[in-house]
């Protein structure tokens, strides 16, 4: 008999740090570097408005032109976030970041960030369904 799926609330990093649109890119990086986290919902307020990973803060550091101290997490995030509600099924989740190759997930109850879902969230979900 076939385990029942699990919503993505089971594996998700609760509470996850944010950041705000208008916070620099080296507040970011620290913020990454101190809790050893790859990804951080941006918001405005209370509101989601985007997702910042390392790799786009990595990425616009090439480039000479920017200075973190000054250069805003707004000019760095990726505004299309893909949100779930906390009870979506976990395979589902998991296919979708598969398919469009997503880092993470930001899991939402109603308007509020209630985690996120990363592919390290992912491969503990694996582990435990090959666990008896």
């Amino acid at each position: 008999m076939a385990k029942p799926i699990p919503p993505v609330s089971k594996y998700m990093t609760p509470s996850p740090r944010t950041i705000a649109k208008s916070d620099t890119l080296a507040k970011a990086l620290e913020t990454m570097r101190e809790h050893q986290i790859r990804h951080l919902p941006v918001v405005h307020g209370n509101k989601l408005v985007g997702v910042l990973s390392d790799r786009d803060v990595k990425l616009l550091r090439t480039l000479r032109a920017v200075d973190p101290n000054t250069q805003t997490v707004e000019d760095a995030m990726t505004p299309n976030v893909y949100a779930v509600p906390a009870d979506e099924p976990l395979d589902k989740v998991a296919a979708e970041m598969a398919e469009h190759k997503y880092g993470s997930a930001v899991v939402m109850s109603g308007e509020t960030i209630a985690g996120i879902f990363t592919t390290v969230d992912a491969l503990v979900a694996l582990s435990d369904t090959y666990r008896s």
